[in-house]
């Protein structure tokens, strides 16, 4: 049995957060920032730790199978994204290429192309604000075989400067005879899960209406009155907190607070890596490149995300590299949760076996290198991003979602991509109006509706950034700007790789249940 339960009766209208990923997280700054009272529980120690997340999806590219209602979604939602997150962006664009082996063509891609540059120009034209992704005529840029073959033969440029210099270390190691043509160049940034914790660390402990509880866990949630009582268990014991409207927040655990609430949705979660490779490659500052596959064969999409000090994040769409056997699976009539196979939520919760860890990253470095020949060279770069993705409903390709709605005032945040967590914000919030819980303030722009978030500056962010990866077991590079191309930056860099942790045959995951 517990310590004492202290029962905390709270008399303003109150709203409690369950799982503090970066859904959680956002909707706690969006409702703090307010001046709305913010209850955020999360059972890691920190915040925003969650499924691998490194690219801002401003217009869904990657996605071929996807609608073009989501892309648009997408791109909308990045924008917003980046005008209160502006120091977690990495600013590079992303390489979209059709290997001669799929059966896709690049003309397949460019319908949708034209309609997110019409898109982006609309909203650019509503609000010059949101101008974050260049030039609107630039949003996408086209590369034939013999544009290509042109770049090949100059220098590699040590600071890129235009589309061009960014495609310069394409031509020079991609084996250019393997694609169809024309590449495409597009406006998809990177995004940087570490400063985002970063952000939503440090600006919620500057709101004060935001109470935030790490390292405490949901034991039941139950109604009372109009509103929730949360029995939770942290270090000094059992503690009861009672709220009025309740969030759940929890990622791919969002199906067990359901059960504790009583509530029926169907939903999917999967589970999936990406990993971690070192690749010195001298002079060359590299975009994202998305080699388009068919998902879950041996021929799936291959993923190279560029960060700093040669370190590279690789995703492969197949069995052997980000997808896992059983790794997807769907709620049943007995549960809201879906349930992953024991081995899975082992990795989650507990470790990964060193051989498989090396093993896996080791097949993505192969399977990259059937495009890139040079990349064989890359190695073993450190521990692997993962986690398991909730998808609402039952359409596993469903990539922009936000927020489902119960009665007695409980909502659950569902989002798929990060950049869909503020648009879960606002609709939480404007729920919270509906119901006459709160008073809105009217802000004359979104800049406007985060005060304190954007008071914060790159430096104070980063250095926390650089702190959350080593206490992950992360290298330092992985919460840098990229590119750090600057003598400081680089001196940071080689400073903290001096502390960083060496990966050994237990490989753990502070917090499992991040959005």
């Amino acid at each position: 049995m517990a310590n004492s339960i202290a029962e905390r009766d709270i008399n303003q209208a109150t709203v409690g957060i369950i799982g503090a990923g970066v859904a959680g997280s956002t909707i706690a700054l969006r409702l703090a920032e307010q001046g709305i009272k913010t209850l955020l529980i999360e059972q890691g120690d920190g915040l925003v730790n969650g499924p691998p997340m490194c690219h801002l999806h401003a217009g869904g590219n990657l996605y071929r199978e996807i609608s073009d209602e989501q892309c648009v979604k997408l791109l909308n939602q990045s924008i917003n994204t980046l005008r209160i997150y502006p120091h977690c962006v990495n600013q590079r664009p992303t390489v979209i290429a059709v290997p001669n082996q799929d059966p896709g063509e690049p003309s397949d891609l460019m319908p949708r192309l034209y309609l997110l540059r019409d898109e982006y120009q609309r909203i650019v034209a509503q609000d010059p604000r949101n101008q974050l992704l260049g030039d609107p005529e630039q949003y996408f840029t086209l590369y034939q075989f013999e544009d290509m073959q042109r770049l090949a033969q100059l220098a590699t440029p040590e600071f890129p400067t235009s589309n061009d210099d960014w495609m310069i270390p394409i031509a020079k190691q991609v084996d250019l005879s393997q694609l169809k043509y024309p590449l495409v160049l597009v406006q998809e940034y990177g995004l940087s899960s570490l400063r985002i914790a970063a952000t939503a660390t440090l600006a919620l402990a500057k709101l004060d209406q935001a109470q935030v509880l790490t390292q405490t866990k949901v034991l039941s949630v139950s109604q009372h009155n109009q509103g929730w009582q949360l029995e939770t268990q942290d270090q000094h014991g059992q503690q009861t907190y009672r709220v009025n409207y309740l969030v759940n927040a929890c990622g791919f655990r969002t199906g067990q607070v359901d059960d504790m609430a009583k509530f029926k949705r169907q939903r999917i979660v999967e589970f999936k890596a990406a990993y971690i490779a070192r690749w010195q490659t001298p002079n060359a500052v590299w975009p994202e490149v998305i080699f388009h596959g068919q998902r879950g064969t041996p021929k799936g999409m291959a993923q190279l995300t560029p960060y700093c000090d040669g370190h590279f994040q690789l995703h492969g769409m197949t069995k052997n590299i980000t997808l896992f056997k059983d790794g997807l699976v769907q709620s049943d009539d007995t549960s809201s949760q879906p349930k992953l196979p024991n081995a899975l939520v082992n990795k989650i919760v507990n470790h990964w076996p060193q051989d498989v860890l090396v093993s896996r990253t080791e097949q993505a470095i192969e399977h990259l290198s059937q495009f890139v020949p040079s990349f064989n060279q890359a190695e073993f770069g450190g521990k692997p991003l993962f986690g398991a993705q909730q998808i609402p409903g039952d359409d596993a390709n469903l990539r922009a979602a936000a927020v489902s709605f119960e009665q007695h005032n409980y909502a659950r945040a569902e989002i798929v991509k990060a950049s869909s967590a503020l648009t879960a914000a606002d609709q939480i919030l404007d729920k919270l109006v509906q119901l006459k819980l709160v008073t809105p303030k009217l802000e004359a722009s979104r800049e406007a509706q985060f005060p304190i978030t954007l008071q914060l500056g790159m430096a104070e962010i980063t250095q926390l950034a650089i702190g959350l990866a080593l206490h992950r077991n992360y290298p330092a590079a992985l919460a840098l700007p990229y590119h750090a191309t600057s003598s400081k930056d680089k001196a940071v860099v080689t400073q903290q790789k001096t502390l960083s942790k060496p990966i050994t045959g237990r490989v753990g995951m502070e917090v499992a249940n991040a959005s």
